[in-house]
């Protein structure tokens, strides 16, 4: 009887080891999300396991190394629960109280130390709410390029912009929710943004899945609208385009089919960076275009959309824009400035 129990345990015990030791190794250019993808490793808390299991294993930025065996996390564990272990500090939630008046000092801790502290400039957005959400983020590092031996993730550069424009919008006492956040990574004067995973959707692991990700930003966007009393409410999706290295762009936009005011908001926040253009480079011109296109998170969020895309990663002279950190913050108070001449034009239509 002993002899049979003590064979059922080995059973028991060799079958879970040999779970816990399935090795690959990746294939010629092979990133960590193919890798996983290929070997059907494709849940959040396995992408987390599997750096666990593989320390020091990895290049740069968890690059994989040509030639290594490493080990794969077991398939069959729990799905996760969706919560992050590294939760952003409950102060930097937004208040849900009335914006203050001019002159009033405010504090949103996901801005980091150095911005953390700011004063309402002016009113002049009392009664808006804004769902700001950068591209990608979590285990998704978005468009990537190389530029003097440095990688320029995108998922960062349009996380530090969004960033400055959530201050500067609450600055003139918009009420701002943050959809894609990170606890340790506030505004960054950098010229090179070092790369994370740690970004969450408000304190959610972002999944790996490219639908469940955008799936999951709209619902938070659509919750959070449901409880807003703002009838001015508008959602911001920024990011960064990939494309030749030869193909220098200006920043364009993309509204929702059939939006009427998501078109009229695209044409003036458009409008707004061509007269910048004009007063600061005036024989420069600018080129940036609006129009629609059938993106999820146009089509499945509630407030009006705009979707920007504020140039090409690859290109040298578009790099400018994102690496010098005066030039991102001018690409935030700019479209600051389009979404206050857009609040205008709606309170004036409503009269």
């Amino acid at each position: 009887m002993k002899q049979l129990l003590y064979f059922f345990l080995f059973i028991i015990f060799s079958t879970g080891a040999f779970a816990q030791s399935r090795k690959d190794t990746p294939r010629e250019g092979e990133g960590v999300y193919a890798f996983l993808k290929r070997n059907r490793c494709t849940g959040t808390e396995q992408y987390n396991r599997f750096l666990e299991l593989n320390k020091g294993k990895f290049g740069k930025n968890n690059a994989l190394k040509k030639g290594v065996a490493y080990i794969l996390p077991d398939t069959t564990s729990k799905p996760e629960n969706n919560q992050s272990k590294d939760k952003v500090d409950a102060k930097a939630k937004p208040d849900k109280e009335s914006p203050q008046p001019a002159g009033a000092k405010r504090t949103y801790k996901l801005f980091g130390k150095k911005y953390e502290d700011y004063t309402i400039k002016s009113n002049k957005l009392k009664g808006t709410t804004f769902f700001l959400s950068s591209g990608h983020g979590g285990p998704d590092p978005g468009a990537m390029a190389k530029v003097d031996g440095r990688m320029l993730h995108e998922d960062e550069y349009a996380y530090d912009i969004t960033l400055r424009l959530a201050r500067c919008l609450m600055e003139e006492g918009a009420t701002v929710h943050m959809i894609i956040q990170d606890a340790k990574d506030g505004i960054r004067d950098g010229r090179y943004l070092a790369n994370s995973n740690r970004e969450t959707c408000m304190g959610q692991v972002i999944p790996i899945n490219q639908v469940k990700r955008l799936t999951q930003r709209s619902e938070k966007i659509n919750s959070l609208s449901k409880q807003s009393k703002d009838k001015y409410q508008r959602a911001v999706f920024i990011h960064l385009d990939s494309r030749s290295k030869k193909q220098q762009l200006d920043v364009f936009f993309y509204h929702a089919k059939n939006s009427a005011e998501g078109k009229r908001l695209a044409k003036t926040v458009r409008d707004t960076f061509d007269d910048h253009y004009n007063t600061h480079q005036p024989n420069r011109g600018f080129t940036g275009t609006v129009s629609t296109r059938n993106l999820y998170v146009l089509d499945n969020t509630a407030p009006i959309g705009l979707f920007a895309e504020l140039g090409n990663i690859q290109n040298t002279f578009d790099q400018r824009r994102f690496l010098v950190p005066d030039n991102r913050q001018a690409l935030a108070s700019w479209m600051c400035r389009g979404y206050i001449k857009d609040f205008e034009n709606w309170k004036a239509g409503k009269k």
